[in-house]
């Protein structure tokens, strides 16, 4: 499939102008709210509707080595983390672009690849200040509430770039104060109940704004005053220094308190349902199968350790899918054991099987006449003449299908589940003998069911004895489902299940065949957001907030670069040329700005993908007012969290009347969003050095003649 591309400029760097090119395709899945595509193929006019950034790269004819780069680098992360990669290609293309700014303007390219590199390594470091300790969330699972979706969740889209105004705020703090009068509890960011909105102030604020009224502009300074009292958790890069008189000290539990003569605000996670919401990033309903599916994993994990006090984790290895297209959207659940489909021919014999224990073997190989397991499988030029006689004579396969099926029929089997392929010949003969294959079933399903049962798998079916047989599995249909249904997919769903199986399926249905495979994406996106957020027991503030500080600081360091020009590398620029020095000195403030300019151009998108603004203009001046206050409040990490803080600790839904919903906060996961990070700019660090290489060598009046003739590097 082919896609539509920009012109491409011979005179300027061909390899980032496709990578820029290529990014803008996806810049409709930043976000929350996302916006499908449909791919074409021009040449059998077949059309596939995609929502996502792996899926966009997979159908797209990406043949070129730039291409190729892309979608590797795009795999690579959504095979190690299941989220990040529409950053990823946003962050590509805003970073490529940058790149080939500084070019135009002469920078050298290994002055970009090095200020660019320890630019994004600053911003990495600053960041940890905005992350927030996640503590036993699992502790209070028992008699709590659940994840309900949009339908309990007022969530902000990001929240962080959606401060109202001054006098909003002022009508807000009033409702507030006539909530607090009547005994309603409002949480802060900790989870805790406080008495009333003036939390995040000092307080002698407090009891001075209860004897006088404020009007905004008296609002606005006393806010911006409260920032400017406070500093960032990192109090200097890795180049530059900051100076400031507050500081914030790290508990040994991990959370974040800050020393000033105001109560020290606290930031943590202790509460499952919070972590879920601030996660979900506008999936609530896949949200809520994974919070289902957590929560019955939690249970079946009680039940085995009865007494014991082993901490509950979360295991997404066990956890599976099962994509059943053409069935109602009210189908979708989360079962425990495992559910598959099989042929409609085969309902007669699960009706037979239903309802009883049945004894399984699990073969982890193909269970096909000619397989072998790795090592034994034969060269095709060696024969062996015994093999050639039975094929002569009998037809080997036949004699191998006898065969199995006694094996079956000596140890009473009635189930086999096979990790690879299974010969249709033997399903045929099983099926009439009451004995159910399955085959291509996941390694993880085939270890659950063998600890379960007491099933030993084996590679081959010869291997099979009465201490590899397990027992007590039960098999029935999953659900009644419509004929008319049943009949256009020509499969059937069944449930596979024995008593103390440590196995999930997340069924997933949808009356659109076309959408069955976002809703697996989405599904699986969550799910890994929230595995990994509880394996490394930390997030980051979202709802921008992370990229606001990140496009803050560049630019803070580009000021200090050129105001302290030299003084601030001397130990860079020790061994390095006067040339260089110079070059430094120049460019430094330039690369970093440009750099800054990628993050403006993801805050904007996102704010325009949110249909909030107009356009991705107006957006950028939206942006461009609150990193005015963060830079003018001395602190932009301090200016985050205090803007963060407001917002969330009490915010009122207008539109609903005589009903008070907190906004609740957005989460992003940490190490998946900073290696999304270090992965784009390390691929356009690479291209852009790639084709220094190729053009290194060449005399100037070889590259003008290649130019003429329409040559392209790369």
């Amino acid at each position: 499939m082919v896609m539509a591309c920009r012109v491409i400029n011979k005179r300027r760097h061909v390899g980032l102008q496709q990578l820029s090119s290529f990014a803008e395709t996806g810049r409709t899945f930043l976000g929350p709210v996302k916006s499908s595509k449909f791919i074409i193929d021009e040449e059998c006019h077949e059309s596939v509707l995609i929502s996502s950034t792996v899926r966009l790269l997979e159908s797209l004819d990406l043949t070129n080595a730039v291409g190729q780069l892309l979608r590797e680098a795009v795999q690579a992360q959504n095979n190690t983390y299941r989220t990040g990669t529409s950053t990823l290609l946003f962050l590509v293309g805003a970073w490529s672009s940058a790149a080939e700014e500084c070019l135009h303007l002469g920078v050298p390219i290994s002055l970009i690849v090095s200020v660019m590199s320890e630019g994004l390594n600053s911003c990495i470091e600053e960041v940890v200040s905005l992350q927030v300790p996640i503590h036993n969330v699992f502790d209070r699972m028992v008699n709590t509430k659940t994840f309900s979706g949009p339908e309990t969740f007022s969530v902000g889209v990001y929240p962080f770039l959606q401060i109202p105004s001054g006098t909003g705020l002022i009508q807000k703090e009033r409702d507030l104060k006539d909530v607090a009068s009547q005994s309603l509890a409002i949480y802060s960011l900790s989870g805790r109940p406080v008495k009333s909105p003036q939390l995040f102030r000092s307080q002698d604020k407090v009891e001075a704004d209860e004897n006088t009224s404020q009007t905004p502009q008296t609002l606005k300074n006393s806010l911006l005053a409260d920032t400017r009292c406070r500093k960032s958790v990192l109090t200097h890069s890795r180049h530059f220094s900051r100076t400031g008189n507050n500081q914030w000290i790290s508990k040994p539990d991990g959370v974040l308190e800050q020393l000033s003569a105001a109560t020290p605000k606290t930031y943590r996670c202790d509460d499952l349902v919070e972590l879920e919401v601030g996660l979900s990033h506008g999936g609530h309903s896949s949200m809520k199968l994974v919070d289902e599916a957590v929560r019955l994993q939690y249970q079946n994990a009680g039940m085995q350790q009865g007494s014991c006090t082993v901490p509950f984790l979360f295991d997404i290895s066990r956890i599976f899918t099962c994509c059943l297209p053409g069935f109602p959207e009210t189908s979708s659940c989360v079962c425990p054991g495992y559910i598959t489909v099989v042929s409609i021919s085969s309902a007669a014999l699960i009706k037979e099987l239903q309802n009883q224990p049945i004894r399984v073997v699990l073969v982890e190989g193909d269970l096909t006449e000619n397989y072998r397991h790795l090592g034994f499988n034969k060269s095709a030029s060696i024969k062996t003449v015994s093999e050639s006689l039975k094929v002569q004579q009998d037809g080997s396969e036949e004699l191998w299908t006898d065969h199995v099926l006694q094996v079956l029929i000596k140890f009473n089997v009635n189930l086999v589940l096979a990790q690879g392929n299974v010969s249709e010949r033997l399903i045929e003969k099983c099926t009439d003998s009451k004995r159910l294959v399955i085959g291509s079933v996941n390694g993880n399903v085939m270890q659950a069911f063998a600890e379960a049962s007491g099933a030993v798998q084996v590679t081959y079916i010869t291997q099979v004895n009465e201490n590899c047989v397990g027992s007590g599995v039960c098999v029935t249909i999953w659900r009644s489902i419509p004929f008319d249904a049943a009949d256009e997919i020509n499969r059937m769903a069944i449930m596979l299940k024995t008593e103390g199986i440590n196995l999930v399926t997340v069924v997933l249905t949808s009356p659109v065949t076309a959408q069955v495979q976002t809703k697996e994406d989405t599904f699986w996106t969550c799910a890994y957001r929230l595995y990994h957020a509880l394996k490394e027991q930390k997030v980051f503030l979202g709802g921008g907030a992370v990229e606001f500080l990140c496009l803050s600081h560049l630019q803070i360091l580009a000021e200090h670069s050129v105001n302290k020009g030299n003084q601030g590398y001397s130990g860079w620029l020790h061994n390095t040329s006067s040339w260089l020095a110079s070059s430094v000195t120049q460019y430094r403030p330039t690369v970093l700005k440009l750099l800054a300019n990628g993050w403006r151009r993801y805050l904007s998108t996102l704010l325009y993908n949110t249909a909030s603004y107009s356009s991705e203009f107006e957006a950028g001046t939206f942006i461009q007012h609150h990193l005015q206050n963060a830079t003018d409040s001395g602190s932009p990490s301090s200016y985050v969290l205090n803007e963060y803080s407001k917002l969330n600790s009490g915010i009122l839904n207008s539109d609903i009347s005589d009903k008070l919903e907190q906004i609740p906060r957005v989460y992003d996961v940490v190490t998946p969003k900073t290696e999304a990070w270090r992965r784009a700019l390390d691929l356009v660090l690479l291209v852009l050095q790639t084709d220094s290489e190729i053009i290194t060598g060449l005399e100037q009046t070889q590259i003008n003649s290649q130019e003429s003739e329409g040559f392209l590097f790369l």
